[in-house]
């Protein structure tokens, strides 16, 4: 497989964990760690279920990676995520020695790997990631728009519930 079809099919698999957050109610983000074309390491969001803040996707696959390869340098492998890192996570890439950092979509609030800062050109690094962005963007954003926009309308139908006066005149006084 050439380069690009590669990203593409991982992608496509960092897509599919991001689908199993949103069905735990969590924000869609997928993450897999790909070395020698093979999948070690496997995370998505969960810090509301797990109550843990630091239960990003990013941080789930490399921790997921580094105890499958029981190594916490994960040196030559790819990571693949869904979404732009936070900085957190960007940190953690770092750490990790991972060799490539591949992305969905843009994070504009929050992503440091183009939209806030570019964290991994920073000079004082050090180790240098290699930073791929737009890999299947338009799906990973979408899965990310449709959650939100489930999550308001859930809000919003939780508070027209909540308002909705008793018609029935058995229960009325």
């Amino acid at each position: 497989m050439g380069c690009e079809v590669d990203d593409q099919y991982w992608m496509k698999q960092a897509l599919e964990l991001a689908a199993e957050a949103s069905e735990r109610n969590e924000v869609p983000v997928g993450a897999v760690v790909v070395l020698n074309d093979q999948i070690v390491g496997r995370g998505f969001n969960c810090p509301i279920s797990g109550c843990d803040p630091s239960a990003h996707a990013e941080i789930q696959a490399l921790r997921d990676a580094a105890k499958h390869l029981d190594n916490y340098r994960l040196v030559d492998a790819t990571l693949y995520v869904t979404i732009e890192p936070c900085s957190m996570c960007a940190g953690a890439i770092v750490h990790s020695r991972i060799k490539r950092l591949i992305y969905g979509a843009l994070e504009p609030k929050a992503g440091v790997a183009t939209s806030q800062i570019l964290f991994f050109d920073q000079p004082w690094l050090n180790h240098l990631v290699e930073v791929k962005g737009g890999v299947l963007a338009d799906e990973c954003s979408s899965m990310i728009s449709e959650f939100f926009a489930r999550r308001r309308d859930e809000k919003r139908q939780s508070k027209l519930d909540g308002c909705v006066e008793d018609s029935n005149p058995e229960t009325q006084a």
